[in-house]
């Protein structure tokens, strides 16, 4: 059996300590079967940063890259990691808002794309935008064929890992994107308190159906290091085809956030009685609220437990469900806090919460980023004791577990009394009617703010209607003053297209504006 590696300084270390110890086991395999094993990983990725450095890449480079997940990417992104160079990592589906702002605020040397992919010219958009910029960067072209070098030239690997040498940008739909600075220590702690908490062994066959380029891109990829196991890798997410080829590889994990637990659903409902990956023991992921009815209906429908947890873009990996959590604690929680993880809550008076009482998140350790690159951004980031304020609310139950209620703008203050949006949409989520809900706040002389419900309708059912909305509510528990005045019924709930998250700003800029009808009861 594998030995776990923790103790390791750099991305690059860990990937040479894993060659070194598994240089025969299979590390990733693709949709098309080719394979590299950990050995040969390690050595491509050693030529591939030969002929990076020979086009121009070095120690400190600054390098833009918008890639899907396949082999090549990640060997691009360890050749990166063992040159030192600063890496850029855009979500491949981001067009020339998001990334002319990163190329222009990194002041890039480099923009490293697929060319034509998924019928987008990348090359031509980065050679677009770079026309725009005092210093241009380099366009590079690294899909299926990778610069290559002799290693023997390369400069010394490097030593410590506590520099800022990745940049995540972060995407807000009425601001900038906020650079957020990462160095190869707070991702390899992430990834390790990852590892930790999911236990997995060089047996187990995970997946990565997500982009490589998100920040648990890395995250996932210091768990397979770490654990000395292998990963299926996806370039796009067709749940149909995602089935088919993780159950050939006999994936043993698979996941990615809640959306991806819906639609392996989704697969499983066209053939009940037989499941999809026989060979699948767990579901993960994180990224977005899971409601306790989706851990019920995976267990019941594909007959598996979801272990669910919880980090951002700044902090990799805060908390995390663990197969030897019970099942009431992985549908309720988000896990523990991970390995390494100082997490307190704090009140929405600033104070700290009592047990078991909601307050903000906010956490310190070594997996916190470095701040952003805007640096007034930087200083608002962290209490005056160095706690990273996450924004979430949530408490820590008496057996150490973390429940997350909400973001702090999603408690809907309606008539001074705070409202969780989130107790709403796991009640809601529960009617036959309803395939996915997002609850909000909107501006009310009145109340102060309204509760509003958007839902988005089942497959095959009617519309919800707003009696039926205050029954099911009423029925479950739920006190009249959090029954929402307000629904709203749309064909689909809008998202991003990383994770799937709902874009509840957008749905607050659309609601706002528009005229309410007013609901069927007054709170």
């Amino acid at each position: 059996m594998a030995e776990a590696i923790y103790d390791v300084g750099s991305m690059w270390e860990l990937v040479e300590r894993r060659a070194l110890a598994s240089p025969d086991r299979l590390m990733l395999v693709d949709e098309a079967d080719r394979q590299v094993t950990f050995g040969e990983f390690r050595d491509r990725a050693l030529r591939v940063a030969a002929g990076l450095l020979e086009a121009g890449i070095g120690p400190g480079t600054v390098v833009t890259w918008q890639l899907p997940t396949r082999i090549e990417t990640i060997l691009v992104s360890m050749a990166l990691a063992r040159l030192g160079a600063v890496q850029n990592p855009i979500i491949h589906i981001y067009r020339e808002r998001e990334v002319g702002f990163a190329l222009g605020q990194m002041a890039s040397e480099f923009y490293l794309c697929p060319g034509t992919w998924k019928d987008f010219d990348f090359a031509a958009m980065g050679r677009t935008l770079g026309a725009d910029l005092d210093r241009p960067p380099t366009v590079l072209v690294t899909y299926d064929d990778l610069p290559e070098g002799d290693p023997a030239g390369l400069p010394p690997a490097p030593a410590e890992g506590d520099q800022v040498r990745w940049v995540y940008y972060t995407s807000g739909t009425t601001s900038d994107p906020k650079g957020v600075r990462h160095s190869d220590r707070t991702l390899v702690v992430g990834g390790r308190g990852l590892a930790i908490a999911l236990d997995m062994s060089p047996e187990d066959v995970g997946s990565m159906a997500f982009p490589f380029a998100h920040i648990a891109g890395p995250d996932y990829l210091v768990m397979v290091l770490a654990l000395g196991f292998p990963a299926v890798l996806l370039e796009s997410f067709v749940p149909d085809q995602a089935v088919e080829v993780l159950r050939r590889h006999g994936a043993t994990m698979a996941g990615g956030s809640t959306a991806f637990y819906q639609a392996y659903l989704g697969v499983q409902r066209k053939t009940p009685g037989e499941r999809i990956i026989p060979s699948l023991r767990l579901l993960s992921g994180g990224g977005a609220p899971m409601p306790p009815e989706v851990f019920g209906e995976v267990a019941r429908e594909i007959g598996v437990r979801i272990a669910h947890g919880y980090g951002m873009t700044e902090i990799p990996m805060i908390a995390m469900g663990s197969p030897t959590d019970d099942d009431e604690q992985l549908a309720n929680t988000v896990g523990k806090p991970v390995d390494g993880t100082d997490l307190r809550i704090v009140g929405l008076d600033g104070s700290p919460a009592p047990a078991g009482m909601d307050g903000e998140v906010r956490v310190r350790g070594e997996m916190v980023c470095k701040g952003y690159t805007d640096s007034a951004l930087t200083a608002d980031a962290t209490d005056a004791e160095g706690y990273f304020r996450t924004g979430d609310v949530g408490h820590l139950r008496s057996d150490g577990h973390l429940v997350l209620t909400g973001r702090l703008k999603d408690i809907i203050i309606r008539k001074g009394e705070n409202i969780s949006a989130k107790e709403i949409e796991d009640l809601l989520y529960t009617h036959p009617k309803v395939a996915d809900v997002a609850v909000i706040g909107l501006p009310d002389r009145e109340r102060g703010e309204r509760v509003c419900a958007v839902v988005e309708t089942a497959a095959g059912a009617q519309p919800l209607d707003f009696a039926e909305m205050v029954a099911h509510l009423k029925g479950a528990g739920l006190m009249t003053q959090k029954v929402p005045e307000q629904l709203e019924v749309v064909e689909a709930l809008p998202r991003n297209n990383t994770l799937n998250k709902v874009l509840k700003q957008k749905l607050r800029d659309d609601y706002a504006a528009r005229p309410w009808p007013a609901g069927e009861q007054a709170n």
